[in-house]
């Protein structure tokens, strides 16, 4: 099935806020999608209005640093499947050390392994190659055999690793992808 990147709205607010009350976490490094669901239930158009435009990023830490700019878009094959996003510096090819990627994503679990993840990197690539950029890093987590083969489907070549910030014992993956069209 093909999937479709949609930009996040009022409309779909619904069918994420489900995910989330489903127990999805929008973020991988640690689970905020309890935190998410009360926000968006206080005040959704709010909650829509913050969740991408807020100045800070809180990092699993705790700590918070400078949101970087980004494009965002959740992923859908006619319900809602997840979100993937390419953040950025605009003229600068490499991110700072507080970015783990210039691609981040995630699938909720009652949809993956549908090659869902698959499309929407390969999709977003395009977006990176209209911003400039002719390749990308990405990262994930060593025991995340599923993001890797996502990564390496769209052409990831190995590019090192590093301790994982938040899980002692395992180590983040680094790739970089190039945006040539395939």
């Amino acid at each position: 099935m093909s999937i479709a990147l949609l930009r996040p709205s009022l409309a779909w607010l619904p069918a994420y806020e489900q995910a989330l009350a489903r127990g999805w976490s929008p973020n991988s490094d640690h689970d905020n999608g309890r935190e998410q669901l009360a926000a968006l239930r206080a005040d959704p158009a709010r909650f829509l209005d913050e969740l991408y435009s807020s100045p800070m990023v809180r990092r699993p830490d705790g700590s918070e640093v400078p949101r970087l700019p980004a494009h965002e878009f959740w992923i859908s094959d006619g319900e809602f499947c997840g979100r993937i996003n390419f953040r950025f510096e605009r003229g600068v090819a490499e991110l700072a050390p507080t970015a783990y990627g210039h691609v981040g994503y995630s699938i909720v679990p009652w949809k993956q392994r549908r090659g869902y993840a698959t499309q929407a990197l390969h999709r977003i690539l395009a977006v990176a190659r209209d911003e400039g950029f002719a390749r990308v890093q990405i990262t994930c987590d060593d025991d995340n055999e599923g993001s890797r083969k996502v990564i390496l489907a769209n052409g990831g070549v190995w590019d090192g690793s590093f301790p994982h910030p938040t899980r002692p014992g395992h180590r983040k993956l680094s790739f970089w992808v190039s945006t040539a069209p395939r």
